[in-house]
């Protein structure tokens, strides 16, 4: 599996999840879109630190060789 999401990319999602919490957080977005927006906010920050190459590690996890 190939990483498809760059460095610059996973910057832009978490600053943008940093934004919709401190929106949330001193209340200038309330109700639905406060909800919203926290689970927009944590799908970014899930996928961004979500690079990992997980059939590779499948691969190691079965296999007790070490991961390079």
């Amino acid at each position: 599996m190939k990483k498809n999401m760059g460095f610059i990319d996973r910057t832009i999602r978490i600053v943008i999840a940093i934004v919709l919490v401190a929106l949330y957080a001193t209340s200038v977005i309330s109700g639905t879109w406060a909800i919203v927006s926290l689970v927009v906010a944590g799908i970014f920050v899930l996928t961004s630190l979500v690079v990992t190459n997980i059939p590779a590690l499948l691969t190691v996890w079965y296999s007790h060789e070490p991961y390079t």
